[in-house]
């Protein structure tokens, strides 16, 4: 009879993450580019290997993301040049949890965000300058967006942690295949408790005032003091003709 002899070594499994001075929330991994329909439903519909709060959030929100999906679909079947706004929401707790809540909008470009664009094409006409799209603001308002907003329907105010301050984000451009994107990612703090509903990119960091450029309104997502709200933005413009 043999006797064998094995070896056992011990190993492990190791995982790193560089954290930056300071830096307390990761940077978002949402796609920066037109999503293709099956990417809309992984990013927006609820999915099995989600969290329960996660897919009750995205199963409530859909009729919001389905207003701007709606008139996506044709202009991309026709091939006609189109813009619109991707929403992107994470929620940092005060304790440390994260939930990545997905894509809560696909709408919709103001009136004045349009006309502000084009004033800066024209030599910066009226002091524009499409660089100061960056402010992103938060409210508390259950209107559906319409091209015609010029403001939140009920924007915070000193709930933002920098009282009457809409927090600056970060600002990216690409291009993949016919489409071009701007991204920009703000993280709103409050310091007092907010049933959030919806979102705005803006041209100043003061509350009251600004050019909204995006109007989003989406299912409550509920901040306590503390809280943080991450909104990436993608600004996206589809070529056609």
């Amino acid at each position: 009879m043999g006797v064998h002899i094995g070896t056992a070594e011990a190993h492990g499994d190791l995982s790193l993450k560089v954290i930056r001075a300071g830096q307390r929330f990761p940077e978002p991994e949402w796609p920066s580019k037109a999503l293709s329909l099956e990417e809309v439903d992984y990013f927006g519909c609820p999915q099995k290997h989600l969290p329960d709060k996660v897919n009750e959030w995205r199963n409530g929100n859909w009729k919001n993301l389905a207003r701007g999906l709606r008139k996506i679909i044709p202009a991309r079947a026709l091939g006609i040049p189109h813009m619109y706004g991707q929403l992107f929401l994470s929620v940092f707790k005060a304790d440390g949890e994260e939930i990545e809540l997905g894509l809560a909008s696909m709408r919709v470009v103001t009136t004045t965000g349009v006309r502000y664009i084009c004033d800066d094409m024209n030599n910066n006409t009226g002091s524009a300058d499409v660089t100061n799209f960056k402010f992103h603001g938060i409210g508390t308002g259950t209107n559906a967006e319409a091209v015609g907003n010029t403001a939140l329907q009920t924007e915070i105010t000193t709930q933002y942690q920098t009282d009457n301050t809409r927090p600056t984000g970060t600002q990216a451009s690409a291009t993949v295949g016919n489409d071009a994107t701007y991204t920009t990612v703000g993280t709103i703090t409050v310091d007092a408790a907010v049933a959030n509903t919806e979102h705005g990119i803006f041209t100043q960091a003061a509350t009251g005032g600004g050019t909204l450029l995006d109007r989003s309104q989406y299912s409550v997502v509920n901040l306590a003091s503390g809280d943080s709200l991450q909104a990436t933005y993608v600004f996206t413009l589809v070529a056609g003709g």
